[in-house]
């Protein structure tokens, strides 16, 4: 049994059978299924990660976009130009860090995603970055997707998320 929490045009989670600590995790926005690489989560972690990106977020933590006069996706751009370049500062780290969302382990680390405020909605960017994906996906290629979610929406399908996680609405748990 599985459910669908959410839109996967905006931001949806899908959550399937259990693995024995592992549990199929399907993640999608702005169409794109994200999990496509890896969906097996270590529900432990992934559970701990989803519930910290609620308090951050209800918090009224995250930022607008940052630059003005770019578009979300020449923002995405020059927030990733220099990721993990060898000269990266720790202030451009820090400052870059501060938009980071969807970092939940193994499952979500083939999306680069930052997410900004904008009123009561959260603009999400992400971009598949890794050369094994792009090589199965050309299409995604220089591509960055941007969707818009308000944000009690997106805050209310990882409550739910979490809630199937641990259990407290049970969709079958071997």
């Amino acid at each position: 049994m599985t459910v669908l929490l959410g839109d996967k045009n905006r931001f949806a989670a899908e959550v399937g059978e259990w693995e024995h600590s592992l549990r199929r995790v399907d993640l999608w926005a702005a169409g794109q299924w994200l999990t496509c690489d890896d969906n097996m989560a270590f529900v432990g972690q992934f559970r701990s990660d989803v519930v910290d990106t609620v308090a951050w977020l209800r918090s009224g933590a995250g930022s607008a976009l940052p630059f003005d006069g770019l578009s979300p996706e020449a923002t995405h751009r020059r927030l990733t130009e220099r990721a993990g370049a060898e000269d990266e500062t720790e202030e451009e780290y820090r400052f870059r860090s501060q938009f980071r969302v969807l970092s939940w382990g193994p499952t979500t680390d083939n999306v680069s995603a930052h997410l900004f405020r904008d009123a009561d909605r959260l603009v999400l960017t992400l971009q598949f970055p890794r050369e094994e994906h792009l090589a199965r996906h050309p299409e995604h290629a220089g591509k960055v997707f941007v969707t818009q979610v308000p944000t009690e929406e997106f805050v209310g399908i990882l409550e739910d998320l979490a809630a199937v996680l641990d259990g407290s609405q049970d969709l079958g748990r071997p």
